[in-house]
């Protein structure tokens, strides 16, 4: 009997450190940036998140991993005109480079619901590596009964690193701030 307990007490031990799945609600996400425009106002923009998915077997997302895909056709400043040439050759090309990506490697655990994420970015045909801060907004349960958690991520990168854009600094900052929520569904 006592073998049977341990056996069952093993099984349930593995069933809840397994990783679970959780995919984001495109709905209630966003990736947002913002960018100095001749060394006085700020533009701002966003991309719409294609896919996003997290893993994570703890309940405090201290081993949590990331993967994001953006369309980089879908880039919004609110001026047509802005966007088609962010579109174009001389900053993000979209015909040739369409998404960019985000796949997390390691995060840590900074503060209570305040982490460090790093991964890699690829952008404009480049990967480098990036770490942002990450703040756990909180879980719940929605009405289909899954249980959501909200994330905010934040961070800067520096544009001419993946080859963004040949404008000089004074036109277009090399600066970017990057900004990203999202709620993910578990599976």
């Amino acid at each position: 009997m006592k073998k049977l307990l341990l056996a069952i007490a093993l099984l349930s031990c593995g069933v809840s450190a397994q990783a679970q799945k959780w995919n984001v609600d495109k709905s209630h996400s966003k990736l947002g940036f913002s960018v100095v425009h001749l060394s006085i106002s700020d533009v701002e923009g966003a991309f719409k998140i294609t896919e996003a998915t997290m893993t994570s077997a703890k309940d405090d997302f201290t081993d949590a991993k990331f993967n994001i895909v953006a369309d980089v056709n879908t880039v919004f400043t609110d001026n047509e005109r802005r966007d088609t040439h962010l579109k174009s050759p001389d900053f993000f090309d979209a015909a040739k480079f369409p998404t960019l990506t985000f796949a997390s490697k390691s995060i840590s655990k900074v503060a209570d619901r305040k982490y460090k994420v790093s991964g890699d970015l690829t952008m404009h045909g480049v990967t480098k590596p990036v770490t942002l801060d990450l703040v756990l907004n909180g879980t719940t349960t929605n009405r289909q009964g899954k249980k959501v958690a909200g994330f905010k991520a934040s961070g800067a990168i520096n544009r001419t690193a993946w080859g963004v854009g040949t404008m000089p600094a004074a036109m277009v900052g090399e600066d970017i701030e990057l900004r990203a929520s999202g709620e993910f569904i578990q599976e």
